[in-house]
């Protein structure tokens, strides 16, 4: 195995681990993990209309969630949210899906029982300092004082964390398309990493400036194998877990 890719299985594996939050006491650490981001550190949501010190809404009620976990100290350090699509009502089922012209576009291009939307991307600002960053891992902040050696060249682990628990989402829940509402610099981000979104329409005012755009998972597989062959690698098990993904493009 090339030694980038085994430096980047080790280091993910000893830092980090993707834990499904699929019980009660797991969503619960989700919910105020994003009151911590959401309605403290940025103040992108009202904390008064998330009582309890936790942050949900009506999505999460067909929504699939992860924690990001901090190995050595047990600490959630980043969560997100996959909001499937709601049989019954699906041209409601997202958020995005309220935003004007945007959301027209995707509705005519995307499958409409095989799309989710990526949903509720937080760090939270403990591991985000570590790195002298601001809102997301990974994005650097002039001048900050960085973190130590081993731990710095963990830190891009918590952004390939949390997008392979994207990617290990959707394969279980048979979604193909991923839409999304990202602040630009995110937008950025994954594009370092090889994960490009198409852009629908201008960008609109929904908790600052923010991106409507839209992605075939098939595609950002592809893409981080291009951008990044050692996090393709890590993140898909070597692999394994392309025989599921090449069926990503089936119609629904």
């Amino acid at each position: 195995m090339d030694s980038s890719i085994a430096d980047v299985i080790d280091i993910y594996g000893r830092y980090f681990e993707i834990v499904p939050a699929n019980t009660a006491e797991l969503r619960e650490r989700a919910y105020r993990l994003r009151y911590q981001v959401y309605c403290v550190e940025h103040a992108f949501l009202d904390p008064a209309a998330n009582p309890g010190e936790r942050e949900t809404d009506a999505f999460d009620a067909h929504s699939v969630h992860s924690l990001l976990i901090h190995r050595a100290s047990g600490a959630a350090c980043g969560t997100v949210r996959l909001i499937l699509p709601d049989p019954a009502h699906p041209k409601a089922s997202f958020p995005v899906y309220g935003l004007g012209p945007a959301a027209a576009a995707m509705k005519r291009r995307l499958p409409r029982l095989r799309t989710a939307e990526l949903s509720r991307f937080a760090v939270t600002k403990e591991f985000r300092r570590r790195a002298g960053e601001t809102v997301y891992a990974d994005v650097g902040e002039a001048g900050a004082r960085p973190a130590s050696l081993p731990e710095r060249r963990a830190l891009p682990h918590i952004t390939f964390g949390l997008m392979r628990a994207v990617l290990l989402m959707s394969l279980e829940h048979n979604i193909s398309h991923l839409c999304a509402v990202m602040e630009p610099a995110l937008l950025r981000l994954m594009a370092r990493f090889g994960l490009r979104f198409e852009p629908a329409g201008e960008l609109v005012d929904y908790h600052g400036l923010r991106q409507p755009c839209f992605a075939a998972l098939e595609d950002l597989v592809a893409g981080i194998r291009t951008a990044r062959e050692d996090m393709w690698m890590a993140g898909t098990e070597g692999g394994r877990l392309i025989p599921a993904s090449s069926r990503l493009r089936q119609a629904g």
